[in-house]
C-alpha cells in the first residue's frame, strides 16, 4: 500500500494514498480499534447535507467564496450518493462529542473539494477542513445537529412506512375475521368470547397509537443545535447562521427543521432523541405482545391452541422432521428485546450531560439508528412472511369456543354469579357440558340455556 504524509497540529502522519481522509481521521482510526461498530452511513449522509447547507449559507453571508462553495457542495453531493463510503472508517467508540467523525467528513470534503478545484489534493490543498468546511462550526454543535437530521429523516422515510404496511395488513385481517367468534383469554385462562376480528382490531389500535406517539415526539427533535458552536454561545458564528442553515436543510431534505431556541440545552441534553426512542420502545412492546399472541394462537399443530395457521417458510428443526416454527414471530420478539436494551443505553447516556456538553453522542445515535433499522426491517419481514398469510383454523376455534366453561358468564344476569359458578364447577368436575350441568342442577331449562348462552350475543354490550 502506498502512503502520503498528512499533517495536523500534532505533526505529520502517514495516510493511505488512495483515501481522502486526513491526519485527524488517521489518528482516530489508529487509536480507537474498538469493536466492529462503525459510524452508520446514514449519519455520514446527514452530516454531508449539513456541511452542504453550511457552505451555501456561509457563501450567502459573504464568508465563503463561490469557487470553494461550489466545490464543497459537489463533494457533499458525491458523499450523499455513496461515492466515498469507504472513506469513513471510524468506530462508534471514539470521543464522546463525535469530534473525530466531524473531522473525518471535514477532511474528506476538503480534499475532494481541493481536487475539484486544483486537480490533485495530494500536491496542493486550497480547501481547508477547519477553515472552510468547518467554518463557523464546532463538533459540539454539528454532531448533535447531524443526529437530529438523521433521526427525523429515518423515522419519516423508513420506520413509519414499514409500520403503515403492517397496520394495513392487520386492518384487512380485521375485516376478514369479523364474523369468526372465538374464545377470549385472560391470565392465560379461558374468558368470554369475542371475534377474531375484534382481537386483531386491538392490534391495529396498538400500532396506530405507536405511530401517533412516535410522530408526536418529532417536533423537539427538529430543533437543531447548529449555531451553538463550542458551548452554546455561538462564538465565531454569524448571528443568522442557525436560522438560515435550518431553512436550507428543510429545503434540501424535504422536512421541517428549526433552530433550537436554546443552544445550551441543545448541546448538553439529548432528551428529544431519548423521548423519540422511548416511543419506539413502546412500539417494540406492542410488537412483542402481538407476535407472542400470534405464536401462541398458532401453537400446535395438534397439541397446542392451534386457532391460527401461519405460513410455513422453512424447516424448523434439525432433529424433528416436519416441524415448522413461528420463526418470524421469534425474530421480531428478539428485535423488541434489543430495542428495549438500547433504550436503557440511550436513557443512561442521555443523562450524562456534564456542564455544557453531553459526551455520549456516538453511542446514543448508534443505538437509536440500530433500533430504528431493526424495527423497520423486522416489521417488513414479519408482514411479508407471516402477517399477510395468517389464516383462521375454523374447526379448532369452534371446538375451543364451545368447550369453554367461561360461556357460563352469560347466565350471570339470569341465575346470579354464585349459581353460575356452581354450574361451571360442576361441569368441570364431572367432565360434562355447561348445558348438562345447568340442567342437572335444576337452575335453567334446556330452552332457556340455548337462549341465554349464545356466543354471538356475547361479543358486545347488551342492548
Amino acid at each position: 500500500m502506498e502512503y502520503r504524509i498528512e499533517h495536523d497540529t500534532m505533526g505529520e502522519i502517514k495516510v493511505p494514498n488512495d483515501k481522502y481522509w486526513g491526519a485527524q481521521t488517521e489518528r482516530s482510526f489508529e487509536n480507537f480499534k474498538i469493536g466492529c461498530e462503525k459510524m452508520p452511513k446514514v449519519l455520514i449522509y446527514a452530516f454531508a447535507n449539513l456541511k452542504k447547507s453550511l457552505a451555501l449559507v456561509n457563501n450567502k453571508l459573504g464568508k465563503l467564496d463561490d469557487i470553494k462553495k461550489d466545490a464543497i457542495v459537489r463533494a457533499c453531493d458525491e458523499i450523499i450518493a455513496g461515492k466515498f463510503d469507504d472513506n469513513f472508517p471510524l468506530a462508534v467508540w471514539q470521543t464522546g462529542s463525535g469530534t473525530q467523525s466531524n473531522m473525518n467528513i471535514n477532511e474528506v470534503i476538503a480534499n475532494r473539494a481541493s481536487e475539484i478545484i486544483e486537480g490533485d489534493f495530494r500536491k496542493q490543498k486550497c480547501v481547508h477542513p477547519n477553515d472552510h468546511v468547518n467554518m463557523s462550526q464546532s463538533s459540539n454543535d454539528t454532531f448533535p445537529t447531524a443526529m437530529s437530521i438523521v433521526a427525523v429523516e429515518q423515522v419519516e422515510k423508513k420506520l413509519i412506512p414499514a409500520l403503515d404496511e403492517l397496520i394495513a395488513t392487520f386492518e384487512k385481517k380485521v375485516q376478514e375475521f369479523k364474523d369468526i367468534i372465538k374464545i377470549g383469554r385472560t391470565h392465560l385462562q379461558d374468558a368470554t368470547p369475542l371475534t377474531l376480528g375484534q382481537e386483531f382490531s386491538g392490534y391495529v389500535s396498538m400500532l396506530l397509537h405507536s405511530k401517533e406517539q412516535i410522530l408526536s415526539s418529532l417536533p423537539t427533535l427538529r430543533e437543531l443545535a447548529i449555531g451553538g458552536t463550542a458551548v452554546g454561545t455561538g462564538l465565531n458564528a454569524h448571528a443568522q447562521l442557525s436560522q438560515k442553515v435550518s431553512e436550507e436543510l428543510s429545503k434540501l431534505i424535504g422536512t421541517k427543521f428549526i433552530s433550537s431556541p436554546n443552544k445550551f440545552h441543545a448541546l448538553t441534553s439529548h432528551d428529544a432523541i431519548n423521548f423519540t426512542h422511548g416511543a419506539m420502545k413502546g412500539l417494540a412492546a406492542n410488537l412483542m405482545k402481538i407476535a407472542n399472541d400470534i405464536r401462541w394462537l398458532s401453537s400446535g399443530p395438534r397439541c397446542g391452541l392451534g386457532e391460527l395457521n401461519i405460513p410455513e417458510n422453512e424447516p424448523g428443526s434439525s432433529i424433528m422432521p416436519g416441524k415448522v416454527n413461528p420463526t418470524q414471530c421469534e425474530a421480531i420478539t428478539m428485535v423488541a428485546v434489543q430495542v428495549m436494551g438500547n433504550d436503557a443505553t440511550i436513557g443512561f447516556a442521555a443523562s450524562q450531560g456534564n456542564f455544557e456538553l453531553n459526551v455520549f453522542k456516538p453511542v446514543i445515535i448508534y443505538n437509536f439508528l440500530q433500533s430504528l433499522d431493526l424495527l423497520a426491517d423486522a416489521m417488513h419481514s414479519f408482514n411479508t412472511h407471516c402477517a399477510k398469510g395468517i389464516e383462521p383454523n375454523h374447526e379448532k376455534i369452534a371446538y375451543n369456543l364451545h368447550n369453554s366453561l367461561m360461556l357460563v358468564t352469560a347466565l350471570n344476569p339470569h341465575i346470579g354469579y354464585e349459581n353460575a359458578a356452581k354450574v361451571a364447577k360442576n361441569a368441570h368436575k364431572k367432565g360434562i357440558s355447561l348445558k348438562q350441568s345447568a340442567m342437572e342442577l335444576g337452575l335453567v331449562s334446556e330452552q332457556d340455556f340455548d337462549k341465554f348462552v349464545d356466543p354471538s350475543k356475547m361479543i358486545g354490550p347488551n342492548n
